[in-house]
């Protein structure tokens, strides 16, 4: 008889940051946000911790170019509104 088991790897915030080239901190806001989809999270003694898989980071990397960067983008609209009062 032959058993398959499934292992289902988990990531911790810190991990599911560095695979998306992202700081904690800055994955954090996100969630904090609402401009990600909050992980599933598992209590550890008294933490509560997001537990990321392989399919919610695939989701976060697809949706990283939607989401805008507030002081990039507040800073390129200026300059579009800069450029466009200089020309006749």
């Amino acid at each position: 008889m032959t058993y398959q088991t499934q292992y289902v790897v988990m990531y911790t915030t810190r991990q599911a940051a560095k695979k998306l080239g992202l700081t904690p901190k800055t994955l954090s806001r996100y969630i904090a946000a609402k401009k990600v989809p909050t992980p599933k999270i598992i209590v550890i003694g008294s933490f509560r911790v997001h537990s990321w898989s392989e399919q919610d980071i695939a989701k976060i990397r697809r949706l990283l170019p939607k989401i805008a960067n507030g002081r990039k983008t507040r800073y390129q609209k200026q300059q579009k509104k800069r450029t466009k009062k200089t020309k006749p």
